[in-house]
């Protein structure tokens, strides 16, 4: 709410300069700049695959963890079983469960996982050679105001002739940022 409330008011004072001056607004959608520019795609594809080997690891230490489980259950029921042999198993069980929470905080806790530090050092300089874009585009269509279509400030009304992502991922594309 508060931000369409600022947005409303900049809307309304750009409309009061633009009725002394010329303002040119114009637009991008950096999703499909983000799902279009290679780079991005690589990045995106990159940390995928580092998930996908994350998830496997935790997925052998669940599964791992499930049979300790099931041989301590089998081990506790057996009216021949110590209780020294039972309390180590126990113990074995609330150690791989540990590492198993570790494992997955380190990996996906936010903000210092390693999946966000590795996200931002991955798509940083990509982030930077798409606002060199905007900003080259922009000054050679004399816009003073670039918005993103898919970002927190909603877009109401936009008219096609003044979206410039193409013009940027094409930009991007030829490899000149």
């Amino acid at each position: 709410m508060k931000k369409l409330i600022i947005f409303s008011l900049f809307l309304f004072t750009a409309t009061m300069f633009a009725q002394q001056t010329s303002i040119k607004i114009g637009y991008v959608d950096s999703e499909v700049i983000l799902a279009q520019f290679p780079e991005a795609i690589k990045a995106k594809s990159d940390l995928e695959g580092m998930v996908a080997k994350w998830r496997k690891d935790l997925d052998s230490m669940q599964t791992e963890l499930q049979k300790e489980y099931a041989n301590y259950q089998k081990v506790s029921q057996d009216a021949k079983a110590k209780q020294d042999d039972i309390q180590k198993l126990q113990k074995n069980i609330v150690e791989k469960e540990q590492r198993a929470q570790q494992f997955q905080q380190s990996k996906f806790a936010q903000p210092n996982g390693e999946y966000f530090l590795r996200q931002d050092q991955l798509m940083k300089p990509i982030k930077e050679k798409i606002f060199k874009a905007i900003d080259e585009i922009s000054k050679e269509e004399n816009m003073q105001f670039v918005f993103d279509k898919a970002g927190d400030v909603v877009l109401l009304k936009a008219d096609p002739q003044y979206d410039i992502t193409f013009k940027v991922l094409d930009l991007l594309k030829r490899g000149k940022k």
